[in-house]
């Protein structure tokens, strides 16, 4: 099976810049979406063979998530059922028969970060409950998780130390989910690889390949035998982010 997830920072502005296209060309099973900054109605944009599933924020042109899904799960959860976490639109998890696929678009700590704390809160509540769901199967979780975890997966790391999503506090709540029993499937199979799929749109950074990679697939640890390959798509435009990919014989 093939999996996709793709940051378009806007899915309106996205699909004026060849989204379909991309949508076509990458073939996936499931195809997920964060900061789709929509609300249903406001975009036709299906495509056949697919369902979709869409998680819109209650605050209008804010972050939001989707699914495309090309099979259709056992059953759909919106957020983490979490009042304080569930009005952003930021989760969205599909129960399959041999796993949960789990589309998420993690808070930013924000400039100055001033939003930290609520981070910290809230990477807790997502371990718990992808831990939850890994006690019953395997679980799939992909999306822009908005850190980077190493200094292998920035391109200044001296200068941005204490900038929101390479803080130390941050950075350590991606080692504790990953401790909790989870593998980033990216560096699994390129451990010495530097490849990003964020950049700024300021300072030319793309031209300059002054990236971050804060996008990822990261499965339970009993799914890492299944893992066949795994992509970051920074040939693909549209966004000031780039498709990743993860390829699973399941």
């Amino acid at each position: 099976m093939k999996f996709i997830s793709w940051n378009v920072n806007g899915l309106r502005a996205c699909a004026g810049k060849g989204f379909e296209d991309t949508f076509i060309a990458l073939d996936a099973d499931f195809f997920c979406l964060q900061e789709t900054k929509m609300q249903l109605g406001q975009l036709d944009m299906e495509f056949l063979g697919y369902h979709s599933y869409w998680n819109s924020a209650e605050k209008k042109g804010y972050s939001g998530t989707a699914i495309y899904s090309r099979h259709e799960p056992l059953s759909v959860t919106y957020g983490m059922g979490i009042e304080e976490h569930d009005h952003e639109g930021r989760i969205i998890t599909l129960e399959m028969p041999a796993f949960y696929l789990v589309c998420v678009y993690t808070p930013n700590s924000q400039d100055g970060l001033k939003r930290l704390g609520y981070r910290m809160t809230w990477d807790d509540a997502f371990r718990e409950y992808v831990a939850g769901l890994k006690k019953e199967k395997g679980v799939v979780i992909c999306g822009d998780m908005n850190v980077a975890h190493e200094e292998i997966d920035i391109k200044n790391p001296s200068t941005n130390r204490h900038n929101a999503g390479f803080t130390d506090e941050e950075r350590g709540k991606f080692t504790e989910l990953l401790k909790a029993g989870f593998t980033d499937t990216w560096r699994l199979m390129n451990p010495g690889t530097v490849k990003y799929s964020w950049w700024s749109y300021r300072f030319h950074a793309r031209e300059n390949n002054a990236g971050w990679r804060i996008d990822y697939f990261v499965v339970s640890d009993d799914l890492k035998n299944k893992i066949k390959g795994a992509e970051i798509h920074n040939e693909i435009f549209g966004s000031d982010h780039c498709p990743v990919e993860l390829d699973l014989e399941i």
